[in-house]
């Protein structure tokens, strides 16, 4: 499951096949940075399809999320949208749209089994490779005596500093992760104690994350 601190998307559009009771499903993810993208991908996806018994889709943007809206499609009110979007959401992403086409097999499924159905699709195609983190961070490297330790870490917590790792020797040394954005905050704070000579920190080289 993704890290709840941050906001994953897809980095190339992903396929999924899946066979539930004769029903074939197939889901598309794609990534996508607007209402009209997403629109355009489903419209594609579904035109590729137009032979299948439904295209049910589900896309969800924003930075956090925050605009989402999805279709059943023709199935059952309820049974197709609604469970693939609470997997994107599960899964904490956002900038990401799914098709999920169904080629209906002669063996009617049931709302709870066609709920299951659709959300299993979307699961399958996500967890086919890892997902691509959206929030931009910055490693820094600090380095403090045990006796300032516990008052920059409690003055950190509310920028949303999250500590990778500590090691403890003569000193205590973090490496501390911060979203790009709240960078200018932490750089000010940690100048002011390094400025009275109680810390030492420094950006650390981009990682690829």
């Amino acid at each position: 499951m993704a890290d709840e601190h941050y906001f994953y998307s897809v980095g190339r559009q992903r396929i999924k096949m899946i066979k539930i009771k004769r029903s074939v499903f197939v889901c598309t993810l794609d990534h996508v940075e607007s209402i009209e993208k997403a629109k355009a991908f489903i419209s594609r996806i579904s035109k590729a399809n137009k032979t299948a018994t439904h295209n049910c889709w589900a896309y969800i943007l924003g930075e956090k999320g925050g605009v989402f809206h999805s279709s059943d499609a023709g199935e059952p009110s309820g049974t197709a949208g609604k469970p693939m979007l609470n997997i994107l959401k599960n899964y904490h992403m956002t900038q990401t749209a799914a098709v999920v086409t169904r080629y209906f097999g002669g063996v009617k499924l049931g709302v709870r089994g066609l709920m299951d159905a659709y959300a299993e699709s979307v699961k399958q195609t996500i967890d086919m490779e890892e997902l691509k983190k959206l929030t931009q961070t910055i490693c820094l490297e600090i380095q403090l005596p045990y006796g300032v330790n516990d008052i920059v870490i409690n003055l950190l917590k509310p920028l949303q500093a999250r500590i990778l790792n500590t090691v403890y020797t003569e000193r205590i040394v973090h490496h501390i992760e911060i979203e790009t954005n709240r960078y200018a905050q932490v750089e000010n704070l940690l100048m002011e104690f390094q400025s009275q000579g109680k810390l030492n920190f420094q950006v650390l080289p981009d990682q690829g994350n």
